[in-house]
């Protein structure tokens, strides 16, 4: 992604659009920061996690939702994007399959009691593994048929309708996207973490952590389900 990055720099420093066809390279870098900073469902997944888990928890998520975001990217350069809008039967399967993940997820959480109230927050830390926020980070942008759209509506701006390399274009665009988001998140998953080293032991607010996370899913899987192609 790095080489990516400075490979697209040096292009638009010597021209207003790239041998791949992209134009207004830097209002698309200023754009991606403005649309990654806002925050929004993922933004709260990830501070959830990392106050529930630590700034591993926080590092977990953020790579999950990066991952899920990278499978449309790649969907989006091979067209695979632009078949799931255009096709009414596609899109309403993938997105009832997410939003009945989500909702599955969101209320096991949201139901979920601790069995020994008493336990201590290191061993409610380990209960859940970093493998399981990864992939439910994953999973909540793969199964979202949304994310698809953002990006076809989204990366498209920015490249000539003439590109040589459509889906290389594409493709270098959404690295760049994915790569400064996860920077950003990754800065938001270390500083929630630190701001939490406040809940440590206390199981009251792990509970509505927990609460807040499932609610969290619920919503998305609600949003996912009202979405229109």
């Amino acid at each position: 992604m790095t080489f990516a990055f400075e490979l697209a720099a040096g292009w638009v420093a010597n021209a207003k659009s790239t041998p791949l066809g992209i134009h207004d390279f830097w209002l698309f870098i200023i754009s991606g920061l403005l649309l990654n900073i806002a925050p929004g469902p993922d933004t709260a997944y990830i501070v959830g996690r990392s106050m529930q888990m630590g700034w591993r928890g926080g590092v977990a998520a953020t790579l999950g939702i990066s991952t899920g975001c990278l499978s449309h990217v790649f969907a989006a350069a091979l067209g695979l994007s632009a078949l799931l809008v255009a096709s009414a039967t596609a899109f309403t399967a993938v997105k009832w399959v997410g939003a009945a993940y989500l909702c599955y997820v969101g209320l096991t959480m949201l139901l979920s009691r601790p069995k020994n109230p008493d336990a201590s927050y290191q061993r409610h830390r380990m209960s859940v593994s970093l493998s399981r926020v990864f992939w439910q980070g994953a999973l909540t942008n793969v199964l979202n048929p949304k994310v698809a759209m953002f990006f076809l509506a989204f990366l498209p701006q920015f490249v000539e309708a003439d590109a040589p390399h459509k889906a290389l274009a594409f493709l270098t665009l959404g690295l760049i996207f994915i790569f400064n988001g996860t920077l950003w998140c990754l800065a938001v998953a270390i500083a929630a973490a630190r701001a939490a080293g406040r809940l440590q032991g206390s199981n009251r607010a792990i509970a509505w952590v927990n609460r807040g996370i499932g609610a969290l899913f619920i919503y998305l899987g609600g949003r996912i389900a009202l979405a229109q192609r």
